[in-house]
């Protein structure tokens, strides 16, 4: 399965986005083969598309089309509480804290639904929170 980090939708989502093209051919892709990510994804692409500077800042109720969108085209993957202090704990075990948890978060998701390639923009910090995952971890 293919699995697909938040960013990848969002740069799909901007066309003034270098990657956009890119981002925007995978999830074309991932429309005909079936692709999962995590349920999470839905509130990152609302807080960071109505969030950001000036003219790249969606208006709340189109990056609520877009959420709806969204969730219409993956399988989505959450985690219950004890997957969650697991990852947690993974996490301060190889010494990293802060933002870092979401990726662990989406990587955990991405376990969950035994991604065989994990697409996202973020491949560095990704492969810092999960070595083991690291020749699944690509860039569109």
């Amino acid at each position: 399965m293919m699995f697909v980090d938040t960013t990848v939708i969002v740069a799909a989502s901007t066309p003034s986005d270098h990657r956009h093209e890119a981002c925007l051919n995978l999830l074309a892709q991932a429309d005909s083969r079936g692709a999962g990510c995590a349920s999470h994804t839905l509130a990152e692409i609302f807080s960071v598309m109505t969030s950001r500077p000036g003219p790249l800042r969606m208006p709340p109720a189109d990056a609520a089309r877009l959420v709806k969108h969204t969730s219409r085209r993956f399988k989505f993957f959450s985690l219950n509480p004890s997957e969650y202090v697991e990852a947690i704990q993974s996490l301060a075990r190889i010494g990293h804290s802060g933002g870092m948890i979401y990726d662990a978060l989406i990587l955990a998701c991405a376990r969950k639904a035994k991604a065989t390639r994990i697409y996202t923009l973020n491949h560095r910090h990704f492969r810092m929170v999960a070595p083991d995952l690291a020749s699944r971890i690509v860039e569109p």
